[in-house]
C-alpha cells in the first residue's frame, strides 16, 4: 500500500493535484473543486497533527475494524463515503490558494518520522497507518475529480 511517507507517492499526489484546474468537475458527490481542496487541506492538517478533532461515537465502535481493512490497495474508499461534520466545507472561494496549501501539506510528510495521531474515526494510528490513510484519502478525492 502506498504511503505519503514515501517520496514517490508524495510526488505522484503532487503531480495529480497540479492537474486540477478551474474546469475540473466532480465525477461523483456534490463538492465543488474549492470545497474538495479545502476539505483535503483540513484532513491533511489533521493527519499532520496540526488540528485535533474529537472522536466520533461510531468510530469507537467500528474505527479499528475499518482501519484493518485499509491496506487493500485495490479497494479505494467508497464513493460518497460519510465524513465528520468538521470536514464538510460549504461556500466557495478561489481554488488556487487551497491547491497550493494542499501541496505544501503533502510535502510536509517528507520531514516527519515516527508520527502517530488519534484520528476522529479510526482512533489511535501509528506511523504506517497515518501514511496509508493520508494517501488513500488524497487518492480518493483526486479520483473524484478525474486525476
Amino acid at each position: 500500500m502506498k504511503s505519503v511517507f514515501e517520496q514517490a507517492a508524495r510526488e505522484e499526489l503532487v503531480n495529480r493535484i497540479k492537474q486540477l484546474n478551474e474546469n475540473s468537475k466532480a465525477q461523483w458527490g456534490s463538492m465543488t473543486l474549492y470545497q474538495m481542496l479545502k476539505h483535503c487541506v483540513l484532513a491533511e492538517e489533521s493527519y499532520l497533527g496540526k488540528k485535533l478533532y474529537k472522536r466520533k461515537f461510531l468510530g469507537y465502535i467500528f474505527g479499528k475494524m475499518e482501519l484493518k481493512g485499509l491496506p487493500d490497495e485495490k479497494k479505494p474508499f467508497p464513493r460518497n463515503a460519510k465524513t465528520s461534520a468538521d470536514f464538510i466545507v460549504t461556500g466557495s472561494g478561489d481554488f488556487e490558494p487551497q491547491r497550493e496549501k494542499w501541496i505544501a501539506l503533502i510535502n510536509e510528510y517528507g520531514s516527519l518520522s515516527n508520527h502517530s495521531i488519534v484520528h476522529w474515526f479510526f482512533g489511535k494510528m501509528n506511523h504506517d497507518e497515518v501514511g496509508r490513510v493520508a494517501y488513500k484519502h488524497a487518492d480518493h478525492h483526486l479520483r473524484q475529480f478525474g486525476v
